[in-house]
């Protein structure tokens, strides 16, 4: 590793400026640190102040390297008169290399400086045996621990404030992914249900009005007007159904797989991963019977949606603790429930404009559901909770009914 890098900061230029100018005055004043050294003429006090005064130019670019430099400076100043200013450039390097320098360094540092400062504490009073040799260590604390300690402060709140920007933009990532997701994910599930579906109804309609016209019988065109007149009921109720989610806005996409409530536990694995920092928690409990009728597709993926978009908002709004998401089923209704903890979360949050429950509650009201969303309070926790309640159709007719 190279001592120094070129180009330091302005800002050192100038701090370095300033404290040797400092030194210099308290030189040509006569005040001195330990003015009883007289083994050497007072000039060369100003070898260690200007040494380490180069030191300061590359506080912030070389820190561990001027740190180095200024280390052996004071140690060379106490041979001398010594240099008030000398010391005051030692702590800020100190400072500095805990701020500046790589984390190993800015974890050991106030580790050794605190061990240091102790054994000199220790070996003056050992050796002067007096109460003022306790000041000794009290000014080797000042002069290493202390600048180490503030440094280290200084760098974790740091840390802690970029750790946090850096979710929230993680956070408000996840919830435009998400809801680039949902689109595209409508847009497949229109597609597909407008092929398998729609299309569906109209080649029946248009095989039976052929069979009808074709074969001269009354019994078979009114079988045929049954049969069309059944898939025209149908076909109009899936067309109303499509036209209500093509009034919703998105970006043209390549179709991709309609999720389903089997999705659950791959979702809130996801969001487990996700949340696991700002101390959430997510638990499923299905409560369907086994091996019961299979939900309409419209239902099955409203309930899906439903439960994605609470579990978004719980990691964007939740309080730690436990997200616990329910799923029950009676014959004709289909029950989701998502309770979350409800209070203030620490730390940054994402913003958030309210759609998500715009969104949830159109869905719920386009099957003919029931929707509801705010605080509660479930008997037995003794707390509050945000629950998003929705109840579904679970029925094929009541869906096509609508």
């Amino acid at each position: 590793m190279t001592l120094f890098r070129p180009h330091p900061h302005p800002h050192d230029v100038l701090i370095a400026v300033i404290s040797v100018l400092s030194g210099l005055l308290l030189w040509s004043l006569g005040l001195y640190t330990t003015a009883f050294r007289d083994l050497l003429p007072a000039w060369t006090a100003l070898v260690p102040l200007f040494v380490i005064g180069v030191a300061e130019l590359f506080r912030r670019t070389a820190p561990q390297s001027a740190l180095a430099v200024g280390t052996a400076a004071v140690i060379a100043d106490q041979f001398t008169v010594g240099n008030l200013a000398t010391f005051f450039m030692f702590t800020d390097l100190m400072y500095a290399a805990v701020v500046y320098g790589h984390p190993a360094m800015a974890r050991r540092l106030p580790i050794a400086t605190g061990v240091f400062t102790i054994a000199v504490t220790l070996v003056s009073v050992a050796w002067l045996r007096t109460p003022e040799a306790v000041l000794i260590g009290v000014v080797t604390g000042i002069v290493c621990f202390g600048p180490a300690v503030t440094g280290a402060t200084l760098r974790n709140h740091r840390e802690a404030a970029e750790a946090a920007r850096l979710r929230a933009e993680q956070t408000a990532l996840l919830a435009e992914m998400d809801r680039k997701a949902a689109i595209v994910a409508e847009r497949a599930r229109m597609a597909r249900e407008l092929h398998d579906m729609v299309a569906n109804h109209l080649s029946a309609i248009a095989i039976h009005s052929t069979a009808a016209l074709s074969i001269d019988s009354a019994e078979t065109s009114r079988e045929a007007l049954g049969v069309i007149r059944e898939n025209s009921v149908q076909g109009l109720s899936e067309m109303r159904r499509l036209i209500g989610l093509l009034r919703q806005s998105g970006a043209e996409q390549e179709p991709v797989a309609v999720p389903s409530l089997d999705g659950l536990a791959a979702l809130l694995a996801q969001a487990r991963a996700t949340g696991a920092a700002s101390g959430l928690e997510f638990v499923l409990e299905d409560t369907r019977p086994a091996g019961g009728e299979p939900l309409p597709a419209p239902v099955e993926l409203a309930a899906y949606r439903i439960v994605q978009e609470s579990v978004t908002n719980a990691l964007k709004h939740a309080a730690p603790g436990p997200v616990r998401v329910l799923i029950g089923r009676t014959d004709a209704l289909l029950t989701v429930r998502i309770d979350s903890p409800y209070g203030d979360r620490p730390g940054p949050r994402a913003p958030g404009s309210g759609a998500g429950l715009v969104g949830m509650r159109e869905r719920t009201e386009l099957l003919g559901g029931e929707f509801a969303a705010g605080p509660a309070e479930p008997a037995g926790t003794g707390g509050t909770v945000w629950r998003v309640r929705a109840v579904l159709p679970a029925e094929e007719k009541a869906v096509e009914a609508w």
